[in-house]
């Protein structure tokens, strides 16, 4: 046995094998590490490593129109002590997960708050963004559904006990119904390049930043107008929510927002922001 043993080729190699095995291991590992840096880039940061080299630098077009600056003109305010008006209205939003599904607000105020929102600034002045508004019930009963579907294998399964753990005070569960009692659902999607005048590929940097400033921005807007509203970010309903709605594949959903007026008997979180104190750092 011991002469067996000492002519097996295995063990007279096994250095190099467990290096082999190290090595395939270490290569593995580099490769699930690349993917998870690329998906949480999502082609923000590297979009200059992507950037198509196709085209001769002399060939390049600007996807704006080149046009004279003009002379900046001062916008209305809110003075004075516009400042503090502002923080007064926007002190009072709170995310409301009971609405009133009797009451509608009017088609018109939710047009001027996407307006508000398409005034944000964007990288390069792409406007990366779409607001897909829904009304009609049954689309909304749909949207519920995958949303809800999904929710439960999250809650369950995916998100980690202690996120779980993490949102028991605020009393959310898999069940969402909000999503079809708000008179309103806005899916809030950013574009991961558009289309020139003359069809041409166009690059969006930035896309995520500036849809979210734009997100923010529609929540202000929706505050102003006495309106109330949530902010959702289902996990994994992006691609079934897009085929829903018919979006094209250059959108990817990033917000969803129930928007109306909260029920009579909505109860809040009784939650406290942080001071100023906490959050500015004065140099």
């Amino acid at each position: 046995m011991e002469a067996l043993l000492n002519s097996s080729k295995l063990l007279q190699h096994w250095p190099t094998i467990v290096l082999g095995v190290l090595l395939a291991l270490s290569i593995k590992y580099l490769r699930q590490r690349r993917r998870v840096i690329k998906k949480e880039l999502e082609g923000e940061e590297d979009i200059a490593v992507n950037f198509p080299q196709s085209t001769a630098d002399d060939d390049l077009q600007p996807a704006l129109e080149e046009k004279p600056h003009v002379l900046f003109v001062p916008g209305q305010s809110l003075n004075p002590n516009g400042a503090r008006r502002f923080y007064e209205v926007m002190r009072g939003r709170r995310s409301v997960r009971a609405f009133n599904p009797h009451k509608q607000p009017s088609q018109e105020v939710i047009e001027d708050c996407i307006r508000a929102a398409g005034t944000a600034p964007s990288g390069a002045h792409t406007e990366p963004w779409t607001f897909c508004v829904i009304v009609d019930s049954e689309i909304k009963q749909s949207v519920r559904q995958i949303v809800e579907q999904e929710e439960y294998i999250n809650y369950s399964q995916r998100m980690h006990a202690q996120w779980v753990t993490d949102l028991r005070p605020l009393q959310t569960t898999s069940t969402k119904p909000y999503l079809s009692d708000a008179p309103y659902l806005i899916l809030i999607f950013k574009q991961t390049h558009g289309l020139t005048a003359d069809g041409r590929k166009k690059l969006h940097y930035y896309k995520e930043i500036s849809t979210s400033i734009a997100a923010g921005m529609l929540l202000c807007a929706l505050q102003a107008a006495g309106l109330c509203s949530l902010v959702t970010t289902p996990l994994n309903c992006g691609p079934a929510l897009r085929r829903l709605l018919d979006r094209p594949a250059n959108e990817k959903l990033l917000i969803l927002l129930a928007v109306g007026y909260a029920a009579e008997d909505c109860k809040v979180p009784d939650l406290e922001r942080k001071s100023l104190e906490d959050i500015m750092v004065k140099y």
